[in-house]
């Protein structure tokens, strides 16, 4: 046997990875953070550590805390939204069609993600910019909803309460089966339920009694 033959195979460098192969690496190692740590454990130098670069470029990234905080709820937002439309393309044209669509869309993608999203949630109450990136990403899905459930409303409109109303359950019963305190099952058709009567409800009268 030659020398060659015997030679051990030198190790071949490590590839560079580009920028956006860079930033996913970086998110996804976030949201293992938060999975395993909590929110709170989750700053720009521990990012820097678990994934094994610098800090330098973390905050090339995301620059802040609170930038990192922003791009992962960005994420987790396009997704779920990305999911409905997809889902609404292909469904029926009735209330129980489009009612299912929006409830398993949200469910299915908070699940989807575990349970770092209520601690995620719960931190970008911390700061107004958070907080208004979280309200805009929430007004947005809520006129997704309204454009899909309005030709099945009395009048073809639906009132803003109501869609906040459907916000607020869909967010609980969404936690509640990512903690498992309900099925996924049981969150889905409770909320399509929550829907449908909100679709179904009269619109009160706008004068006196």
């Amino acid at each position: 046997m030659s020398t060659t033959e015997t030679k051990e195979q030198a190790p071949q460098p490590r590839r560079r990875l580009s920028r956006d192969e860079r930033h996913r690496q970086l998110i996804d190692v976030a949201w293992r953070l938060i999975r395993e740590e909590g929110t709170e454990a989750l700053t720009l130098g521990r990012l820097a550590e678990h994934s094994g670069v610098t800090k330098p470029v973390v905050y090339d990234h995301f620059e802040t805390r609170t930038g990192l905080l922003a791009a992962l709820f960005r994420e987790f937002d396009a997704r779920q939204i990305a999911l409905m439309d997809l889902a609404l393309q292909t469904s029926e044209p009735t209330l129980a069609s489009r009612a299912g669509v929006i409830a398993s869309s949200y469910v299915d993608c908070v699940l989807l993600q575990g349970r770092e999203i209520p601690g995620l949630l719960a931190a970008l109450a911390s700061s107004p910019e958070l907080e208004k990136i979280k309200r805009d990403c929430e007004s947005a899905f809520m006129e997704k909803c309204r454009a899909a459930l309005a030709p099945f409303a009395a009048g073809g409109a639906i009132a803003p309460a109501g869609l906040w109303a459907m916000l607020g359950a869909a967010e609980a019963l969404s936690y509640a089966a990512a903690n498992g305190g309900i099925t996924a099952e049981q969150a889905r058709q409770e909320l399509v339920g929550t829907i449908t009567a909100m679709v179904a409800r009269k619109p009160r009268p706008s004068g006196g009694s």
